[in-house]
């Protein structure tokens, strides 16, 4: 009885990922209704936060599947351009959209623009773990790459789409990179290796403390941002972002359906440049548009962003969990 109720124990830990979109609603609301439930998980937690995802993702791979992801070119290059290509068009198109049909102020659409030029979130690669733990590796080197260009990239596409000239703090953001992805994967990988029954004790609660992680990462920027939200700009933006990071979605699926129709795993490749494309740095964007802008307007966008992403983004996995379950039991039968 022991034995059995401890088995059941574990497997409620271990299925507590299938909740997240549900923790993630609740949270925002919360978020919405009492702010200052949130606000005491400031910007200096989220480095941490992200950082025990990945070393999550870490705990639940090997040094193999890394490997293997970098020998996938077309893959991460296809990952490239739905980022830094189709998004910023996406952006471009909704900041015109934002001004010319909404008539919202031009700082909110250069704010959509900010959003759509920033590099990859790295809850794009938990949401690949959640949804196909075999990509995980795979997103990392996606993020990762997106991340380190965009000291680069963003600056230059934003010169281009708007004409503003943005420094951005290289050393600062390969610190970040280091910080957040690199060095708890790597420990997650070392502790796969070495330690496997540690592994084996602690891989059970990742899940639960991930969803609590991610819940809080979701609802804190919305409440310590809660003035922008409520402006009289608030409800035209939530639109906006919304149907920014939904085109984004389907833009990437689309997009690696046609250039990987080919390739054996398309459909689960799909899925994960689906996340790449669609789930955004928000906080760094907020962090670029409340340092290089004058007008605080221009957060805004990034403001709201940031829970939406999450909510979206693990929704798809829900979504996408349940689709397979059903392909699987059709198969079967």
């Amino acid at each position: 009885m022991v034995k059995r109720n401890s088995m059941s124990i574990l497997k409620i830990l271990k299925q507590s990922n299938s909740l997240l979109p549900y923790v993630v609603l609740a949270s925002i609301l919360l978020a919405l209704i009492y702010p200052n439930s949130f606000t005491w998980f400031t910007s200096r937690y989220y480095a941490p936060a992200l950082g025990f995802l990945m070393f999550a993702v870490g705990v639940n791979s090997s040094e193999k599947d890394f490997i293997e992801a970098f020998n996938r070119p077309a893959e991460i290059v296809t990952a490239y351009v739905g980022q830094f290509v189709v998004k910023p068009l996406l952006g471009y198109l909704l900041c015109i959209i934002s001004i010319t049909v909404f008539g919202l102020p031009t700082a909110i659409g250069a704010g959509m623009l900010l959003l759509a030029c920033v590099s990859g979130a790295q809850l794009s690669s938990y949401a690949t773990f959640l949804s196909d733990p075999q990509m995980a590796p795979l997103s990392v080197v996606m993020t990762s790459l997106s991340t380190a260009s965009a000291v680069f990239v963003t600056p230059l596409l934003l010169l281009f789409l708007i004409g503003k000239r943005l420094p951005v703090d290289a050393k600062g953001m390969v610190f970040s990179i280091t910080q957040i992805v690199v060095a708890p994967i790597t420990v997650g990988l070392l502790l796969n290796r070495f330690f496997p029954h540690i592994c084996d004790a602690i891989r059970p609660f990742l899940p639960p403390l991930s969803v609590m992680v991610a819940a809080l990462s979701a609802g804190a920027p919305l409440a310590l941002n809660i003035e922008s939200v409520k402006s009289p700009f608030g409800v035209a933006i939530l639109l906006l972002v919304v149907a920014f990071h939904l085109s984004s979605f389907i833009a990437g699926y689309i997009l690696s359906g046609f250039v990987l129709r080919d390739s054996p795993d398309v459909k689960a490749l799909q899925r994960t440049i689906s996340f790449e494309t669609g789930m955004q740095s928000s906080l760094l964007a907020l962090a670029l548009a409340n340092k290089f802008f004058e007008d605080p307007v221009v957060g805004m966008p990034s403001a709201i962003s940031s829970p939406l992403m999450s909510l979206m983004g693990f929704s798809l996995v829900l979504i996408w969990a349940k689709s397979r379950g059903k392909s699987k039991t059709k198969q079967s039968t």
